[in-house]
């Protein structure tokens, strides 16, 4: 007999003392935070240098414009964080989950984190359960896919209160767990556990201990901008030094020459480009339907070695159907026709009839869909027959019977289906029947499949019998059941191959269903796998040697998963993870990047994976990681861009000093240059199209990162003989005692003309071809153009820039110092090519 239940009083006492029956959440960064990441960056720094030391010379001008560049960049740092957080928001619940208890002896529904320990909760079919407990009255299957990855609903039956909680995933006990739903029946349970002490909270402390992997371009872009930052502030002190004492020149403006020179050295622009970059890599993204949460890891996705993916909702659809049917020691499977044999019909009928008319079971529905298909126009299609008695599936009885009334004065029918050795209990089968039947429900097990028994029966009593025990049953046969998998996967995965990234697949399911799925999608060489028993009993060491020659992990718990994608990156992997489930969690946020499903992922899932698909399709994997090589591509060639750019605004911010020459460089035009002209011209190299070979190349080594020496050294050497030519030139028009202001026109004239010439030197295509393959190039040196126009045109403008309009000497002088400029990356790149053992581009 059920109790009453709590009482409001004691609930109210307990929630206050052991806490809300919630998982701590992860809080949304504030703006504030965010304005704080920002304008720590030493470009920003060097802004706000330059802005307030503009200001105690009077310059209200200067430091308007440095200043309101600050504020620029924040606030599209805030608005790129809100758009991001919106979307995510977007795919949460509407509302927080509720349950039903009993309270005080009356059944009443709360907020699922208002229930606590020693509740009395009910569970009907659909529910979503709210905690722990232990299952008292009532019989019930629930999903737990979420927490185990095992796409079979388990079968609960009554126990004793207090029993201690097991682990999810077992058929056949107790214990219901929250975060799982149930399928089938109605049931009564005492809550053991709520929040953190739920198993389901055990996996959010391990989410809530693991750390998030920065991605290799976030690491190494850090350590050059801090490189060059020192770098800077060592020149700067000297320079400001030199003004000063050699030069002698006023404290405050020796500091702008030296903040100048900081400037000039530190590669500001890296975090802008990267942050423009990566955002419109997520804007392209979520084109394909693939949110990125964190926008920094969509570089890492073209870097990805190894994918680790979960089986059930990844692989395969989530959706049981019927994938065999076998009686009479023949087999049939609907795959291979659109007619049912009659040989078949009457397993096939019966099974339905033992099905409830409106299922929730997973299984129950593969059969009713079965039916639909197949059964149309038969009496077993039929749905007018009267229900007479009901079995539910019992601890003692593991079947559903159904007893329906004749119509006539025949016998009633009865139907039963369930474990096949239960049913084989029912037809009192022989030891001879029952090794039979045990050697082809093992044959279907390997092949991946779950098996269910069916029998008829017939009762001709007046009243149906206590037990479905006393019915003389005949057995018919047996309905095997598969996930399917998804229909994208094969060719995803072929996909997969051809890009060098191996694909492991990491299921909490059994190794024979794990087995079959990898033979079906064609994931694994071997059949091998590593089951979690035998990975608890190995050590790191023997873990990675295990991997590098197993494509398929089973029976995985979710510490388990975390354990093998650390032993992949101690391998030097970098690590892709999929999954949709709360035991996939603590993975999917220590990969370098963790994949989440949108549609079917729990919210434990989307919150600690960096990317979500929307339309958990796995063929939008592979997509995104033909995004992110693309990505990687073209962000090679815009750092190569800036290094090259960098070199003669370093040679024109220090050379003048040396030479006691004007400056040649103020920090307005730096800023100008560097805040505007050249990440316009960086962002040029995002619309660049895709390399052919895309997909069909190894993935990029460590080595071979977008900061590789080897790159930035090409780009240095441009920039080196660029910054030659526009210091040559300088030389040339002071020696002929130009102003300094028509001067340090030109000269900022031909470097902004030769960031044009270097943002159209590609490496894989000639120069007119490149400029019809990228669009976006002529708009970009008209907007140039029209923004030099501007400054020189409008004299406060020109003024509070230091320029001057040049004369046609000057512009001539102008000109013929771009044709070198254009002469020499010419020069340079045919020498590389050749070099490198290629043909010439053919334009």
């Amino acid at each position: 007999m059920l109790d009453r239940g709590l009482t409001h009083a004691e609930a109210m006492r307990r929630l206050a003392q052991e806490g809300a029956n919630e998982l701590p959440g992860s809080e949304p960064k504030s703006f504030l935070r965010i304005g704080v990441d920002v304008v720590v960056e030493p470009m920003f720094l060097m802004l706000l240098a330059a802005g307030f030391t503009y200001l105690a010379l009077g310059d209200a001008a200067e430091a308007t414009f440095l200043l309101v560049s600050v504020f620029a960049v924040i606030g599209l740092a805030l608005a790129q964080e809100r758009k991001t957080q919106r979307a995510l928001e977007a795919l949460r619940d509407l509302s927080a989950p509720r349950a039903l208890v009993v309270r005080d002896g009356v059944e009443t529904r709360v907020a699922g984190r208002d229930i606590v320990r020693g509740d009395l909760i009910v569970l009907r079919e659909g529910d979503r359960v709210a905690a722990d407990g232990v299952l008292l009255e009532g019989q019930l299957s629930a999903d737990e896919s979420l927490l185990t990855g095992e796409s079979a609903a388990q079968d609960k039956v009554p126990g004793a209160e207090g029993l201690p909680m097991g682990s999810p995933g077992a058929d056949g006990t107790a214990c219901v767990f929250a975060g799982s739903v149930i399928t089938r029946g109605v049931g009564w349970a005492r809550v053991q556990a709520t929040g953190v002490r739920t198993a389901v909270g055990r996996i959010g402390i391990a989410l809530a201990t693991t750390r998030i992997v920065r991605s290799e371009l976030q690491r190494t872009s850090r350590r050059v901008v801090r490189l060059f930052a020192g770098i800077g502030l060592g020149l700067a002190a000297l320079l400001a030094l030199l003004a000063w004492q050699w030069q002698g020149r006023a404290p405050l403006e020796s500091l702008l020459q030296g903040i100048a020179m900081a400037m000039a050295v530190l590669p500001e622009e890296i975090p802008v480009v990267l942050t423009v970059f990566l955002a419109l890599g997520a804007w392209r993204l979520s084109q394909r339907r693939v949110l990125a949460r964190r926008v920094e890891t969509v570089e890492a996705l073209g870097a990805i070695t190894v994918l680790a993916v979960d089986k059930t909702g990844t692989l395969t659809q989530n959706r049981m159907q019927v994938a065999r049917l076998w009686a009479g020691g023949v087999s049939f499977q609907p795959s291979e026709s659109a007619d049912l044999p009659d040989a078949f019909l009457e397993l096939a009928e019966h099974a339905l009839l033992a099905t409830p008319a409106k299922p929730f079971d997973p299984m129950e529905k593969a059969i009713t869909a079965f039916a639909q298909q197949y059964l149309r126009g038969t009496a077993g299609a039929q749905g007018d027959r009267e229900l007479l008695q009901h079995y539910p599936l019992t601890r003692e009885t593991l079947a559903v019977t159904q007893v329906f009334a004749s119509g006539s004065s025949g016998p009633h029918l009865v139907a039963t289906k369930g474990a096949p050795e239960a049913v084989a209990d029912l037809c009192r089968f022989g030891t001879a029947e029952r090794d039979a039947l045990r050697s082809e429900v093992e044959a279907l097990a390997a092949d991946g499949l779950r098996v269910l028994a069916v029998a008829r029966a017939e009762w001709a009593g007046p009243q149906c019998p206590e037990s479905p025990r006393e019915f003389a049953f005949r057995f018919l046969g047996l309905i095997a059941f598969a996930d399917p998998p998804r229909a994208d996967v094969p060719a995803a995965m072929a996909a997969c191959r051809r890009a060098g990234i191996r694909v492991i697949m990491m299921t909490g399911d059994h190794p024979a269903t794990a087995r079959a799925i990898a033979r079906q999608v064609g994931l694994a060489d071997t059949q091998t796998v590593l089951t979690g028993a035998q990975i608890d009993a190995m050590s790191d060491a023997e873990l990675q040697a295990g991997l590098a020659a197993c494509d398929i992990c089973a029976r995985l718990a979710p510490e388990q998963k975390l354990r093998l994608v650390k032993a992949l990156q101690a391998a030097g992997h970098t690590v892709g993870m999929t999954g949709d489930g709360v035991n996939d969690a603590p993975a999917l946020k220590a990969a370098d990047v963790g994949i989440a499903m949108g549609e079917r992922g729990t919210d434990v899932a989307r919150e600690a994976a960096a990317i979500v698909l929307l339309d958990d399709s796995f063929a939008s994997i592979t997509a995104a990681i033909r995004q992110g090589r693309h990505m990687d591509d073209n962000i090679r060639l815009a750092i190569r861009f800036i290094f090259a750019v960098h070199v003669p605004v370093i040679g024109l911010a220090m050379v003048p000093v040396l030479m006691h020459w004007p400056v040649m460089l103020l920090p307005a035009q730096i800023v100008l240059l560097e805040l505007v002209i050249d990440p316009a011209c960086s962002v040029l190299f995002e619309a660049e199209p895709p390399a052919a070979n895309l997909m069909d190349r190894q993935p990029r080594t460590a080595g071979q990162s977008p900061f590789a020496p080897a790159n930035m050294a090409y780009g240095m050497l441009q920039g080196a003989g660029v910054a030659a030519i526009l210091l040559a030139g300088c030389w040339l028009m002071l020696a002929q005692s130009w102003a300094a202001p028509a001067v340090r026109t030109i000269a900022f004239i031909t470097l902004v003309g030769g960031a044009l010439l270097l943002a159209s030197m590609h490496p894989r295509l000639a120069w007119r071809a490149h400029l019809r393959s990228n669009r976006w190039f002529p708009r970009l040196a008209l907007a140039v153009a029209s923004v030099m126009a501007l400054l020189l045109g409008l004299p406060w403008l020109r003024d509070v820039l230091g320029f001057a309009l040049p004369a046609w000497p000057q512009a001539a002088m102008g000109l013929a110092m771009l044709a070198a400029v254009g002469l020499w990356l010419v020069s340079l790149r045919v020498a590389a090519g050749r070099a490198a053992g290629e043909q010439r581009p053919v334009a």
